[in-house]
This record gives structure tokens, sequence and C-alpha cells, in this order.
């Protein structure tokens, strides 16, 4: 009993640190369970470096937990039901159940969250209005539009987005003299980039409002009565799954720089995940590109080892498996070094070959999502898309390539908003096609579309 109320001491203790720079390093049993929320029509895979980068620095895996909202995408209006979309209310209810979840698993009484834009939101919503501020000791946003993304009188207010609609000037309230905007006693940190941000823009051209002010500035993520972090040049996305996001979130945490700035190989690399499909948006169903995060029961994987210079099949496949219908796959022992094809097919979908880079630890949040190809898209002999999930692609930034192409279709020459860039191929000949991102190089093969098929090169970093 004696150790047990010295480890819970340990951990009520390490929930106070907040910005205290001589605070010893987490060992394994002090490190408190955190809880990362992804962002609108996002997924919990997004986490997996930033995972990553807490596993080598001692956090437990077991105590490292990634939700998965079935329905991220926001509706248009929050208060009107829209089908494979979520409410603030849902996406709040999801959130406090999933703490709950971990909370029983660890034992801890309360869990630090981190959120990535929309999942900021749900965050804030919990920790005001549904009694997260007893179950949390840290809250960290990375690039939530918490003034909106625009903040027009009049314009789309019913939208969670909107600064000045019901919803954020709620949880923008004053809650005190001081007019802070944050609930206490958690400690609040906000992570933003100094102008790189798509959705902290104040011209509407993100918003497809080109010239038109959004009445948003560059510090709309900011907090008054948070601490507020400002890191140049970094996007969107990279304001939770960049490695400065993660030294800011860390130091928060603890008081203290990371000792591993990078990610520490592991010489076992087991992987896992889940196959999700994508819904049919009613009012535009001819893109077929709805997203949600529910299992694909059926879908079939197959995983070969490549060559990573070429994307050719070395063997037989190393792993194949149909999903169930919690669309689970692996466990899947990789080989450390290894470049990965991952084939997957199902009814209804193109068969998707996404080509991924070496991993370099185990994850269990290696989900999978197949391809449809647009009607637009039919008349190509083949297709390649190129995406960067856990950011965007910065022409002035990045050294990027996409098939011999410094500036991919699609990316724009100045500024962080695009994702991905896609190849209308005017040949299906076999043969390889080559990105690389900052260093990180991928190759792939080239697949016939008539046979409805796509090649996806896909950044880990």
């Amino acid at each position: 009993m004696l150790i047990r109320r010295h480890l819970l001491g340990l951990l009520a203790g390490l929930a106070l640190l907040g910005g205290c720079a001589t605070a010893p390093a987490p060992t394994l049993r002090e490190a408190p369970p955190i809880v990362f929320v992804h962002g609108n029509g996002d997924s919990a895979a997004l986490w997996l470096t930033t995972l990553w980068r807490f596993e080598s620095n001692g956090w437990p895996r077991e105590r490292l937990h990634a939700i998965e909202l079935p329905y991220p995408l926001a509706r248009d209006d929050d208060s009107k039901p829209q089908p494979g979309r979520s409410s603030t209310a849902e996406h709040m209810a999801y959130l406090k159940a999933e703490v709950e979840k971990v909370l029983r698993a660890t034992g801890a009484s309360q869990v630090v969250l981190i959120g990535n834009s929309r999942g900021g939101n749900a965050m804030r919503n919990y920790i005001q209005n549904g009694g997260g501020a007893a179950t949390v000791s840290h809250a960290i946003l990375g690039g939530t539009p918490n003034h909106g993304v625009w903040a027009i009188p009049g314009f789309r207010e019913g939208n969670e987005f909107s600064g000045t609609g019901p919803f954020l000037t709620g949880l923008n309230a004053p809650k005190n003299a001081k007019g802070d905007e944050v609930v206490g006693p958690v400690r609040w940190l906000t992570v933003r980039s100094d102008n790189n941000d798509k959705f902290a823009q104040p011209d509407g051209l993100w918003i497809g409002a080109k010239g038109k002010p959004t009445n948003v500035t560059y510090a709309g993520p900011e907090l008054k009565g948070a601490t507020n972090v400002v890191i140049p040049r970094i996007d969107h996305r990279e304001t939770s799954y960049s490695q400065p996001a993660f030294a800011a979130a860390y130091r928060f945490i603890t008081g203290r720089e990371p000792a591993v700035q990078g990610i520490a190989p592991e010489a076992r690399i087991e992987l896992g995940g889940t196959i999700t499909g994508l819904g049919v948006d009613p009012l535009n169903p001819a893109t077929g590109n709805f997203s949600n995060n529910l299992p694909l029961p059926g879908a079939e994987l197959a995983i070969y080892a490549t060559d990573a210079a070429t994307g050719q099949r070395i063997g037989a496949p190393a792993y194949t498996r149909k999903v169930g219908a919690d669309g689970r796959w692996g466990p899947f022992l990789a080989k450390p070094g290894t470049a990965y094809e991952f084939e997957i097919k199902a009814p209804g979908y193109a068969a998707t070959h996404i080509y991924r880079s070496a991993f370099a630890r185990s994850s269990a949040i290696v989900n999978l999502k197949p391809e449809r190809i647009a009607a637009a898209d039919q008349d190509a002999q083949a297709l390649a898309i190129f995406t960067r999930p856990r950011g965007y692609f910065d022409a002035q930034r990045d050294r990027l390539s996409f098939d011999g192409q410094a500036l991919p279709p699609g990316v724009p020459p100045k500024g962080a908003g695009v994702s991905s860039s896609k190849l209308k191929l005017p040949s299906a000949a076999d043969r390889a096609i080559a990105a690389e991102f900052n260093g990180e190089k991928l190759a792939g093969r080239v697949w016939p579309a008539a046979q409805q098929r796509v090649t996806v090169l896909e950044l880990t970093h």
C-alpha cells in the first residue's frame, strides 16, 4: 500500500508540474495517461509519429490513447442533423466516454488531453461543459480555431467554426475578472503557426473567398489565460503532429526538454490498425469521398515487402487478412528497414496500393482507407496520389518532388494548404513512380486504372 500511495503521489505531482523547469523526467510509472483527439475529417492514425516520440522518451505505450471519432466531419450547421457528420454535443460525448475508459484502464484520476484543430473544440467543450475540469490536468491545443476560421456576423454562424456563432462565443466567454477564456484548474497550452496555418488567415483564400476578410488573425488559435506558443512556418497539422509541436507539449507536461529529439527505432516492429471506408456525400455523390472512420468489413489486405528504390514486390505477401466486422488487421511483424506495399481490395472501391517507407517502431494505428476513382478521373490510364497525412506541402518551405515534378499538381506555389497531389498518367505501363518530401523517399508502381487500381505514396513524416 505504501508503494501504491507513493506512485499515486507521483502521478498527482506530475499533473501539477506545468512549466516547472527543474521537474524530473517522468519514469515509466509516473507518466500520466494521454488522450489524443484528431481534427476535422481525420483519424487516430495521424498521431502515429507523435506517439512514437512520446514512447521514445519513456512514455508507456499503454498510457497513450488516440481516439477515433466515427464521424469526424463537423455539421454545416451544428443544430441540424446531417448524415455522416457529428455535432459538437456528439463529439464531446464521445470524448468524455473515451476519457472515462482510459481512467478505468489506467487507474489514474486525471488525463492529459492533446488535440488538433477540431479536436480542440471537443476538448474545450468537455472541460467547460462536460465535467472535464475534474478529469483533465493539461489541455494542449494545436491549431484549434479558437476564435473561428471566420468571424463574420451573419455568415454561417450555426457552424462550429464561426467565431461569432453561439458555440465559440460560449466557449470564449470570460471565466474571471481577468477575462480568461480558459477553465481552471486545468493548465492550457496552445500551439500555432506565425502565419502559415490555412485556418488562421485574415484573407478568405482557403475557405473559397479569396480577397475577402475573415476577421480572424494569425493569432486566432491563442487563448487568454493559456500558455501560447508560436512556431514559425509550421502548417495547420504540424501544430500537433510535428517534432517542434511534440517538444512544446512534452515541455509543458513535464517541465523539461525531451531527452530524445527524434524517434528511437525498435528492433521488433509489430503493426496493426483498422481498414475504414468512405461514405457518399448526399450533397455531392459523384465524389465518393465522404470521410468517416467506420470499419469496412470484408476488406482484404495483402502486405508485400518492396524494393525501396523501385517499389517492386519482393516475393510473396508477407501478410494477408480479410477483416471482420471491426475492420481490424494485425498483428504483422515488420522487418526493420524494409519498405512495404499495403494492397487493399473491397467491393465498391478501387484496389488501392499504398506504399510506405520503413516503419521505425510498432503501432496499432496504421489505419488504411481504400480509394474510389472519381468520375472526373475515369479517363486516366493510371492514377497516382502523393499524400502527407500529418502536414501540408509548402513549395516555398519544403523540398519535394512527385514523379520528377518539383511542383506537384495541385500544390500552390505559396502557402501550406494542400496535403496531397494526384497525377493522371497517360500510360498504364508498369514502371516505378517516386516521390520525396524533405528527405523521406517513397517508390511505388504504376497500376492500370482500367483495372480499377490506384497507387498511393503515403509519407510518414
